[in-house]
């Protein structure tokens, strides 16, 4: 299987568009993950990112809403409105922050119904990312959804469940199995008990995360070589603050973000089995 491992943009707010990518395109990165906002696409980046797609680079576009009191009506019009204007740049798949975690069963259905309807009538895929917040806030109340949408894909973030959980999911391993069949893009970021983030996956403090991390993650990609397929991608998101823990009075930053991203893409390339 091949990875394409992605850059988020996330973080990466302060550089122009096309610095941006020519910092992704120099670190190796096989793909970007972005959260566009109004006027993100100019013209010279247009092109660029035209000519590296010809090469296969991946285009990920993220629907994460801004917070709002809203009815579920209007939930699903404003979705609509963003999946409708992210289609207009043909990502390769879209990666979407979708529903509300104190909405009922019933209600966040519809809004995951009608994001499945414009994937069907788009041709674009729709991948629902696993997030405190969301539909896909806790891994136990997941698996209905699943029940009702067997064939939706996801976009697995665990750091969020071990949070939500307060634990290594050691006791919802055969839940987790469960949803792996659906996975089918991941956010390398490595969580802990009481926060989404840690400091730096690669300090030793942090040996077992990271390798119970990495142990999930090849699990995913062992299901998929299994039935076939070709390729994945992933996107290593150590994310800023406030996801970036950082010093008292000077709010210093504890890690550099871009390092850890960069080192995460150059670990799992060497350390995932079965892939090249």
């Amino acid at each position: 299987m091949q990875l394409k491992f992605c850059c988020t943009h996330w973080g990466c707010e302060e550089k122009s568009p096309i610095d941006f990518l020519k910092d992704v395109v120099r670190d190796g990165f096989s793909g970007a993950e972005i959260n566009l906002a109004a006027g993100f696409f100019d013209h010279t980046f247009r092109e660029a990112l035209e000519v590296l797609r010809g090469d296969g680079f991946v285009f990920i576009a993220q629907q994460v809403p801004d917070p709002g009191i809203e009815s579920v009506e209007q939930h699903i019009l404003r979705l609509n409105e963003r999946l409708h204007m992210l289609s207009e740049f043909e990502p390769d798949f879209i990666n979407s922050h979708t529903g509300k975690d104190f909405y009922s069963f019933d209600d966040n259905c519809r809004i995951i119904e009608s994001a499945e309807n414009f994937s069907a009538k788009t041709g674009i895929p729709i991948v629902h990312e696993t997030h405190r917040g969301r539909f896909t806030f806790h891994l136990p109340t997941l698996l209905p959804y699943l029940g009702k949408f067997p064939d939706m894909q996801l976009c697995a973030d665990i750091s969020h469940w071990c949070n939500v959980s307060e634990s290594l999911l050691e006791e919802q391993q055969d839940m987790l199995e469960r949803i792996i069949p659906n996975v089918s893009h991941v956010h390398a970021r490595v969580g802990w008990q009481q926060s989404a983030q840690v400091n730096d996956p690669f300090a030793p403090e942090w040996e077992n995360h990271l390798s119970t991390f990495v142990s999930w993650w090849q699990k995913i990609i062992d299901r998929h070589i299994r039935t076939g397929r070709q390729s994945m991608t992933i996107t290593p998101e150590a994310g800023p603050f406030p996801y970036m823990p950082q010093m008292p009075y000077s709010r210093e930053n504890l890690a550099d973000q871009w390092q850890i991203n960069s080192k995460m893409k150059n670990y799992l390339n060497t350390t995932l089995n079965g892939c090249h």
